[in-house]
């Protein structure tokens, strides 16, 4: 009897002591998750080595920066643009905003007269909401204006897909989102009073992006950046 007793204790116990061990655990692991860490994560071994780059380089002065992904990193900017101009290129490929509002503040260190924002595409092919995007987007405006008041922004708006052309199918279907976050784009600058630039439809029609400027159905190629170019000095943005 005795040792039923006892062995009826210890089961008690145990249970108790799982009961506490499993709220815990809870209680920790929920503490340690981070929101958005599943789809934000953007630290990678190219994006570490390039902003490894561009951290020697933060010292640099520039007239104007082109800001975003691969599309910005694949811009020839300084060679279309010329005029004795210094053009910083800060473009990361694959990085998405919470990359870009990771190392926005050493750009803003420069105080370019002119910053050109492109960002978003890569975080619509890993599925973020558009309402993250776009807060990212506008903590990245506000950081820009706090810190270099000087600084004139410019929204370009995210450019349109050629899904006929395009190699991997997560990026394919994509229109929709990349309309909903370009509505967003021209909200945050009107919002703030800063210039939208409409590239989509420049380089774009039918919110198809035009398969005489893609190399792949996302990127750019050299008539692509021309008319790019082209557009920004037409309307006396440059």
């Amino acid at each position: 009897m005795m040792l039923v007793n006892k062995y009826q204790k210890m089961t008690g116990l145990n249970a108790c002591f799982l009961i506490c061990f499993i709220c815990i655990s809870s209680f920790a692991l929920g503490q340690d998750k981070k929101p958005y860490s599943r789809d934000s994560s953007f630290h990678n071994s190219y994006y570490d080595a390039k902003e490894k780059i561009y951290q020697e380089q933060k010292n640099n002065k520039y007239d104007i920066v082109f800001f975003g992904n691969s599309i910005t990193e694949r811009g020839p900017w300084e060679e279309l643009i010329g005029n004795n101009l210094k053009i910083g290129n800060r473009g990361i490929g694959g990085d998405n905003t919470f990359g870009m509002k990771a190392r926005i503040a050493d750009v803003v260190l420069m105080k370019p007269k002119k910053i050109f924002l492109m960002m978003g595409v890569n975080d619509i092919s890993r599925n973020l909401s558009t309402d993250m995007i776009l807060k990212n987007y506008e903590e990245i405006i506000r950081l820009i204006k706090n810190k270099s008041p000087k600084t004139k922004i410019y929204l370009q708006s995210t450019l349109p897909l050629n899904d006929n052309l395009l190699k991997y199918d997560y990026l394919k279907g994509k229109s929709q989102m990349i309309l909903t976050l370009n509505s967003g784009i021209k909200s945050l600058a009107k919002k703030y009073r800063l210039v939208y630039v409409d590239l989509y439809n420049e380089l774009g029609k039918g919110d198809v992006l035009l398969e005489s400027y893609t190399v792949d159905g996302i990127h750019i190629n050299r008539d692509g950046y021309v008319r790019w170019v082209d557009f920004l000095k037409k309307k006396k943005y440059l």
